[in-house]
């Protein structure tokens, strides 16, 4: 698993939109977390806690889950 998994400026063929090459470890500072890549359908959803716990199980951390948190938080919000 790399962190482009959970990024949403990952092409379909696996690149970077941005030219970035794929990093090694769990880190990018152009990550950009997508709902959809947590959660495949968003009824799946139920709250940032979920969502921040799957993230640190695959490896994220710091920024990223910072990031992570951010996007789930405001799922929640636009769901209320």
């Amino acid at each position: 698993m790399i962190v482009c998994d959970f990024c949403t400026r990952r092409k379909p063929d696996g690149e970077c939109e941005l030219g970035l090459k794929i990093p090694a470890r769990m880190s990018c500072h152009e990550f950009a977390p997508g709902m959809e890549r947590f959660c495949a359908d968003p009824k799946d959803f139920v709250s940032p806690r979920q969502i921040t716990e799957m993230a640190a199980f695959f490896g994220l951390k710091g920024m990223e889950l910072k990031k992570v948190k951010r996007m789930a938080v405001g799922e929640e919000s636009a769901r209320l």
